[in-house]
C-alpha cells in the first residue's frame, strides 16, 4: 500500500524525484559506527523506548557526520511513540513546538531532541499533496503534526544524507534512499521534487548552502538549480526563524564559503542586504573577509564566539556610512554615530530578528571606536578599564587590518594595554588646549566708559 502510494507521487516528476524508498540494511562491518560513539543520553532514550515495546532510532545529523569523521554537535532521536508517550516515559522530559511537536528529554547535561515518525499531507483526487489546510499561500508548511510510519518520515526529511536511521541495539543503518550513497560520494540531494519541498520551508534553501560548506560536499545539481529563482519565498519566513537559520550558518566554522555562496545564489536579499553593497567595496570586503575567517577560526579551534561581535563587523559598513552622512549634514560626531546606529539596527531587525539581548554588546563595540583615537590625558586609562574593551579592540584590529584606519593606531593600543604605568605615560600623545571661547560682551557707551575712568582711583 505504501510503495504504491509513493510510486504515484514521485510518478508525477520522473526526472527530478527521488526513487521509490528502498529499504538497505547497512551492517556495522560496513560503516564501521559503534553504539558508544551515541551519546549516553541518546543511548538511554533508544533503550527506554524499545524496551516499552516502541520503535526508536538515533537519527539525523549525528549519524551523518559520524560516517563523515565528524563529531557530532548533538544527537536526535525519532520514534513510533508519540509526544504524549514520550512524555510519561521521561520523568525530565516536556513537549515542545506548534508546527512540528516534540519532546525534549534532559539527561544530566545533556538534552535529546526525540521526534515522532511522521507522515505526508492527504492527496487529492489529482494526486497532489493537499496542504490547503497546513501551508500558506506561498506554500509553506504551516503545521506538520501527522503522524505515520518510518517509510513515511523518511520522506518528510530534508536531505537524504539527514535520512539515515541508526539502531543502537543492532548497531545496523537503515537507509531508504540511498543517502549512505550520497555521503560515500560528498553529494548533497533535497528528498522529494525541489521546488515543492523549498516552498514548503524556504529555510531548506539556506540548510542546504550550510551543510555544503559545512561537510565539504556539493549540492546536486537538481537541489540547486531552484534556489536562485525561490530565494524571494525566504521574505515569508518569520524573522525570529531566519535569525536562528543565520546564526547557525555564521557559526558553522565554514561563514566565508556560505556567505559568498549565499550571494552567489541571491539568498542574500533579505538577510544581509548590506553585503551585497559591501562585498563591492576594497574596504567593506576586506573587513568582511577578516571578519569572517577570524569567526571561523575561532570556531575550529573549539573556542566561544559572540554573535553580537559578530553582527557588529557585519553591519559596521552600513552604520559607517550613515554616519558619515549624517556628519556631512551638519550632525556632531558621537550624537550623529547613534542616530546611525540606532537607524541600522532598527532597519536590520525588520528583516532580521536580531535579538534585543546582543544591543548593548553592538552598541558598546560601535560607540567604544572613536575613543580610541583620543590618546591623550585620562582617556586611554579609562577605555581601559570598560568591560567591552577587549570585543571593542578587537574590532579595532579589524578595521585596521582592513586598510580602514592606520595601523598605527591599533599598534599603539596594543602596546599601551600591556605596558607599566610609566611606559603608558611616556606613550601619551600631547592634549591640544581647548580654544577659549570668546565672551560676548555687549560695547559699554562712550559716555559710560568715561564716566568710569573719570571716577577710577588710577
Amino acid at each position: 500500500m505504501i510503495h504504491k502510494f509513493f510510486q504515484r507521487i514521485f510518478m508525477r516528476n520522473s526526472s527530478t524525484a527521488n526513487t521509490v524508498p528502498v529499504l538497505r540494511t547497512i551492517l556495522r562491518k560496513e560503516h564501521c559506527i559503534s553504539r558508544n560513539q551515541i551519546s549516553p543520553g541518546a543511548l538511554k532514550v533508544t533503550v527506554v523506548l524499545q524496551q516499552a515495546g516502541f520503535s526508536a532510532f538515533v537519527v539525523g545529523g549525528a549519524i551523518r557526520d559520524l560516517l563523515l569523521g565528524l563529531e557530532p554537535k548533538d544527537f536526535d532521536v525519532a520514534t513510533n511513540a508519540t509526544p504524549e508517550e514520550v512524555r510519561a516515559l521521561f520523568r525530565r522530559s516536556r513537549i515542545i513546538g506548534r508546527r512540528f511537536r516534540l519532546v525534549h528529554v534532559t539527561y544530566g547535561s545533556e538534552i535529546v531532541e526525540v521526534s515522532t515518525f511522521r507522515a505526508n499531507y492527504p492527496i487529492n483526487g489529482s494526486m497532489e499533496i493537499n496542504t490547503e489546510s497546513h501551508a500558506d499561500q506561498h506554500g509553506r508548511l504551516l503545521q506538520d503534526n501527522i503522524f505515520g510510519s518510518q517509510e513515511e518520515d523518511v520522506m518528510r526529511r530534508d536531505f537524504t544524507v539527514n535520512a539515515l536511521f541508526y539502531n543502537p541495539a543492532t548497531e545496523e543503518i537503515l537507509d531508504y534512499l540511498n543517502g549512505y550513497e550520497d555521503i560515500e560520494a560528498k553529494r548533497l540531494r533535497i528528498i522529494g521534487e525541489p521546488t515543492q519541498r523549498y516552498r514548503e520551508d524556504p529555510v531548506r534553501m539556506l540548510r542546504a548552502v550550510r551543510l555544503a560548506a559545512k561537510l565539504d560536499i556539493q549540492l546536486d545539481e537538481e537541489t540547486a538549480v531552484p534556489i536562485g529563482d525561490l530565494a524571494p519565498l525566504l521574505q515569508n519566513v518569520p524573522a525570529a526563524r531566519l535569525f536562528d537559520e543565520m546564526l547557525k550558518l555564521l557559526m558553522s566554522g565554514h561563514s566565508l564559503a556560505c556567505v559568498l555562496d549565499l550571494r552567489m545564489r541571491g539568498l542574500h536579499h533579505g538577510l544581509l542586504p548590506m553585503l551585497d553593497v559591501i562585498l563591492e567595496q576594497p574596504l567593506g570586503e576586506r573587513f568582511i573577509t577578516l571578519a569572517l575567517e577570524n569567526t571561523d577560526k575561532r570556531v575550529q579551534e573549539g573556542k566561544p564566539i559572540s554573535p553580537g561581535f559578530l553582527f557588529a563587523t557585519l553591519l559596521w559598513h552600513e552604520v559607517l556610512a550613515a554616519w558619515n552622512k549624517h556628519q556631512a549634514a551638519g550632525e556632531k560626531p558621537m550624537p550623529a554615530l547613534h542616530l546611525s546606529m540606532v537607524e541600522i539596527l532598527t532597519l536590520q531587525r525588520q528583516q532580521l530578528a536580531l535579538p534585543r539581548r546582543l544591543d548593548s554588546i553592538i552598541y558598546d563595540i560601535w560607540t567604544l571606536q572613536p575613543r580610541f583615537l583620543m590618546r591623550a590625558g585620562h582617556k586611554p586609562f579609562r577605555l581601559l578599564e570598560h568591560p567591552r574593551f577587549r570585543a571593542a579592540y578587537d574590532f579595532l584590529m579589524l578595521r585596521c587590518e582592513s586598510g580602514e584606519l592606520d595601523m598605527e593606531v591599533g599598534q599603539w593600543w596594543k602596546i599601551f594595554q600591556h605596558a607599566d604605568t610609566a611606559t603608558r605615560e611616556a606613550m601619551l600623545l600631547k592634549e591640544t588646549a581647548p580654544k577659549r571661547r570668546k565672551r560676548n560682551r555687549r560695547r559699554k557707551s562712550a559716555g559710560t566708559t568715561d564716566h568710569k575712568k573719570a571716577t577710577s582711583p588710577i
